[in-house]
């Protein structure tokens, strides 16, 4: 089990910044912006293999189940 970040909000939030660049901003007076989106993830394929098991209203809330 893990959190990570979710890729597709990071890229558009990338972009943004990308834009406000191509349309005169300085990087340095640009904010620093930190994750705010994470995705739970869980691999079933290695807790099976670790002898471990998953209760279903985990795996209910997770975002991704890796088979």
């Amino acid at each position: 089990m893990s959190y990570r970040l979710d890729f597709a909000d990071e890229i558009h939030i990338a972009a943004g910044l990308v834009g406000q660049i191509l349309n005169g901003a300085i990087p340095a007076d640009l904010p620093v912006r930190t994750p705010a989106k994470f995705n739970f993830v869980i691999n079933l394929k290695t807790a099976r293999a670790l002898g471990l098991t998953v209760p279903p209203n985990l795996l209910a809330i997770a975002d991704e189940v890796i088979e």
